[in-house]
């Protein structure tokens, strides 16, 4: 129950794009979110989404779009204009039902998936 399995990260080059992929076992009734993580840094959110709500960190605004395809129990991160500094593993994570005052906040998604690697080279 609440398993999230990612896919589609890898390596581009600055300015490039790559999208990310989230399928999850129980998807109804579920705020989705992308964290990433970068070495030696805590992890922070991405973006989160829920029954059509979009929330975005301040550094991806403009750049990244998360969206669900309802038909595939499945949440996307489409990230363009890659930075080095988006450079870390992202994880797809759920939480149960909407989570509108604290989206941003890691403690808050109870269920999480295994991470994907994105590197950004300069």
């Amino acid at each position: 129950q609440g398993q999230l399995v990612e896919s589609g990260g890898g390596s581009v080059q600055a300015g490039g794009s790559l999208r990310l992929s989230c399928v999850a076992s129980t998807y109804n009734n579920r705020q989705l979110a992308w964290f990433r993580q970068a070495p030696g840094k805590e992890r922070e959110v991405v973006a989160a989404i829920y029954a059509g709500i979009t929330y975005y960190a301040d550094s991806v605004k403009g750049r990244f779009t998360i969206s669900q395809d309802d038909a595939k129990n499945t949440v996307l991160l489409q990230m363009d204009s890659l930075k080095p500094e988006d450079t870390a593993i992202y994880y797809c994570a759920a939480a149960v039902g909407w989570r509108d005052g604290n989206w941003y906040i890691a403690a808050t998604y109870k269920y999480w998936g295994q991470g994907t690697q994105v590197t950004v080279s300069s």
